[in-house]
């Protein structure tokens, strides 16, 4: 089997991409590993710089021409999501008016409550931005804000808020679908010159994933950098999550780019394509 040596693949510097990651190494990839939250990863996929990564399905979605995805993996929610917060003074359906803070890690979760606030909550507008200062401080000033991965986690445990929505929660109420948060997307020219490295390290990758849900108590063990959140709690997060791309996850990332199309998000509706069998 070819190595995956000549590969530069992302990693999405939470929690929720860890069992992706965890054994990775072990599993025999010995390429490159650049760190980065979703809106860098974004930058540096759609810039050639990385071949492949766990990606926002917002970027794919928006440059689906020059991607492929790698079959059957995902990060998605089916119901709550735990790490995809609106945090809010007052209920979600009386923000008309008022300003909501985004984060700029995201890319997926910020277009997910713009399209969710216009299309179930009957906003005509949604006045939002990315602020200078801390969200979190914000959160503490009784400012409406979006926060997501490890960010979120904290903020939920650790800040009294009136209102916390879940935006996996509130997707899966409205629609009955998953949530795709990420998908493994592929740049086509990796696709072409490097298709065995690719086919190697899908194969790593799947045995990453397998290895670490068959004991996901080790996994969180092995993470000192997440002893504030508790292993646990860790586990239950990662078994909250959705990892595969099925058919309903499919049905659910479809029904987003058609919501993105509908509100001048996206100038058409995307397609969705798999690399051929490697």
């Amino acid at each position: 089997m070819p190595n995956s040596s000549s590969l530069i693949v992302g990693h999405i510097a939470y929690a929720n991409c860890e069992p992706f990651f965890h054994y990775l190494r072990e599993s025999g990839f010995d390429g490159t590993i650049r760190d980065g939250v979703p809106a860098e990863l974004n930058r540096l996929l759609a810039s050639g710089e990385l071949d492949l990564s766990p990606s926002s399905s917002y970027e794919y979605l928006r440059n689906w021409r020059e991607y492929q995805l790698l079959p059957g993996m995902s990060i998605s929610s089916i119901g709550p999501v735990l790490s995809v917060l609106l945090i809010s003074p007052r209920p979600i359906e009386s923000l008309h008016d008022e300003e909501i803070f985004l984060t700029g890690e995201s890319a997926s979760s910020i277009h997910l409550l713009q399209v969710m606030l216009r299309e179930y909550y009957g906003f005509n507008e949604v006045l939002c931005r990315v602020p200078d200062q801390a969200l979190e401080a914000l959160v503490l000033q009784g400012r409406p804000a979006l926060l997501i991965g490890d960010r979120a986690l904290k903020v939920a445990a650790d800040v009294p808020a009136e209102h916390i929505y879940d935006l996996g929660e509130l997707w899966y109420r409205h629609t009955g679908l998953p949530f795709v948060f990420a998908l493994w997307i592929i740049r086509r020219e990796a696709v072409k010159n490097q298709r065995p490295q690719v086919a190697t390290f899908q194969v790593q990758l799947e045995r990453s994933l397998e290895t670490a849900f068959s004991d996901l108590i080790t996994v969180a063990s092995d993470l000192d950098a997440y002893r504030w959140y508790g292993v646990e709690k860790l586990v239950n997060y990662w078994q909250s999550m959705s990892y595969e791309l099925g058919e309903q996850q499919l049905k659910g990332l479809w029904l987003y780019a058609e919501l993105l199309v509908k509100y001048g998000f996206l100038p058409e509706q995307p397609q969705v394509e798999f690399i051929k069998s490697l």
